[in-house]
C-alpha cells in the first residue's frame, strides 16, 4: 500500500509542477478570440526577461482569478523565442505558479506578427489587447498594467 502511495505522490509532484504552455500562431489566437461570443479577452503580450512584464504578471493572474465566474479570460502570450520553451519558459511558469493559459508565439516572422496584432504597436512589451468579437469592442495598449487599471478598461470596453 505504501508504495502505491509514493507512487501517487510523485506522479502528483510530476503532473502539478509540469507546467501547461502551448505553441499559439496568429491565426490560432484569432481564432479563440472569434469563438468566444461574449466572452472578453484579455491578452497580455509579455516575455521572461522583460522587469515590467514579470512585475505586472500577478495583476493579470488576480483578474482570471477573480473573474472566475464572468465571461473574462485571460491569456498570456509570450514573446520569448520558441526554442526557449522548454528552457526558461515553462520553468518560468512552473516557478511563479501561472494559473492563466500561457502561450508562446509560433510564429516565423514576429514583426510581421506584431503588426498584424495592431498596427501602432512598435513591437515594446508588456502590452496588452482586449477584445470582444461580439460587442465589437477592441483595445489595445503598450504598457505595464496595476489591477485597478484592468478592472477600469474592462469597465470602459462594456
Amino acid at each position: 500500500m505504501k508504495k502505491y502511495i509514493v507512487i501517487f505522490f510523485l506522479l502528483f509532484v510530476f503532473f502539478e509542477t509540469k507546467a501547461q504552455v502551448k505553441l499559439l500562431t496568429l491565426k490560432e489566437l484569432d481564432a479563440r478570440v472569434a469563438k468566444g461570443k461574449d466572452t472578453t479577452y484579455v491578452v497580455n503580450f509579455w516575455a521572461t526577461w522583460c522587469g515590467p512584464c514579470v512585475e505586472e504578471l500577478p495583476n493579470f493572474e488576480k483578474l482570471q482569478k477573480d473573474s472566475m465566474a464572468k465571461p473574462i479570460k485571460v491569456l498570456l502570450v509570450s514573446l520569448d523565442f520558441k526554442s526557449k520553451l522548454q528552457s526558461q519558459v515553462i520553468p518560468f511558469v512552473s516557478k511563479n505558479k501561472l494559473q492563466s493559459e500561457v502561450f508562446v508565439i509560433n510564429e516565423p516572422d514576429q514583426q510581421a506578427f506584431i503588426e498584424k496584432v495592431d498596427k501602432k504597436w512598435s513591437g515594446a512589451i508588456p502590452a496588452t489587447l482586449f477584445v470582444n468579437k461580439d460587442k465589437n469592442k477592441r483595445a489595445f495598449f503598450e504598457k505595464e498594467f496595476t489591477y485597478q487599471e484592468l478592472i477600469t478598461t474592462l469597465e470602459n470596453l462594456k
